[in-house]
């Protein structure tokens, strides 16, 4: 199949595999257990090749997830969105704070957009990003314990440079596998926000990275939005988009009694037997 400029087209996923695809990103895009990772491998077991149009259907449907997203935190939102221009004294602005948080990984994801398709969109390296990221966590939580349990500031005090902050953390994400919720809550739980705080940051500060993300991937293939790719794109966007409406809030009960070990050990775990499966042969 042939797109616009000649460019080879994949065949696009089927409907089926559009469903366990935005199951995937929907259920895994808010916690810190790497989305990406997830969908590079799901993609691989489903017989998805590595990269090219596949990565832009797996990128692609993220704005079904990002999207609920919106739905669930508009209040919030449309109140910061009524004071961004006369933000109060003492008082950080929400929407700044996101802005903020989203430059860095925004810049260096577009100025490394091509070599990180190239060169890191691999099982290999989702193995070995959950395997660290999983380590780093369960440090995180031992020295969260040392400071007394976790319990921190809320977004409402947070400042700009802390934002500034937990953005550059968020620059690690740009690695597959990493997982840009577990960078983004690490980072704001080290500069001391609280878990639920430090959370619904990171879902927040997603909103104009995995739209910009998304459609910047689209805009470079807009053939993949048209013909017989458009219905399976259609089915994985509205299935993650579900799913991560339904994972959002639980998540976030969840911390408020519970710390991210649980995470950490599912990665490590799923690290070991991605690695497995690729010293195996089975996943190339």
């Amino acid at each position: 199949m042939i797109g616009a400029l000649g460019a080879v087209v994949s065949p696009p996923p089927s409907l089926f595999d559009a469903m366990v695809l935005g199951l995937v990103e929907g259920v895994t895009e808010f916690l810190p257990i790497s989305s990406t990772g997830h969908l590079i491998v799901a993609q691989r077991l489903l017989g998805h090749a590595a990269g090219g149009d596949n990565n832009v259907f797996a990128i692609g449907i993220q704005m079904g997830a990002i999207t609920a997203i919106l739905v669930l935190y508009w209040r919030r939102l449309f109140a910061a969105l009524r004071t961004a221009a006369r933000p109060t004294a003492g008082a950080p602005n929400l929407l700044w704070q996101i802005a903020i948080a989203a430059f860095p990984a925004a810049f260096l994801g577009l100025l490394c957009d091509d070599w990180i398709d190239q060169n890191l969109f691999s099982a290999r390296v989702v193995a070995a990003t959950l395997l660290l990221g999983g380590v780093l966590l369960l440090w995180l939580e031992a020295l969260l314990r040392r400071r007394g349990g976790g319990a921190g500031g809320e977004l409402a005090q947070m400042s700009y440079r802390t934002a500034l902050w937990i953005g550059l953390f968020q620059c690690l994400a740009l690695v597959p596998g990493t997982s840009r919720a577990g960078a983004t809550i690490a980072g704001a739980l080290l500069l001391g926000l609280s878990r639920t705080a430090a959370a619904e940051f990171s879902f927040l500060v997603g909103l104009p990275i995995l739209y910009g993300a998304s459609l910047y991937k689209l805009a470079s293939r807009p053939e993949l939005l048209t013909g017989e790719a458009m219905p399976s794109f259609a089915v994985g966007t509205l299935v993650s988009f579900l799913s991560a409406l339904v994972v959002v809030r639980p998540f976030v009960l969840f911390l408020r009694q519970h710390t991210f070990a649980p995470f950490a050990w599912y990665r490590i775990g799923a690290g070991l037997l991605l690695a497995l499966l690729c010293a195996s042969g089975y996943l190339a």
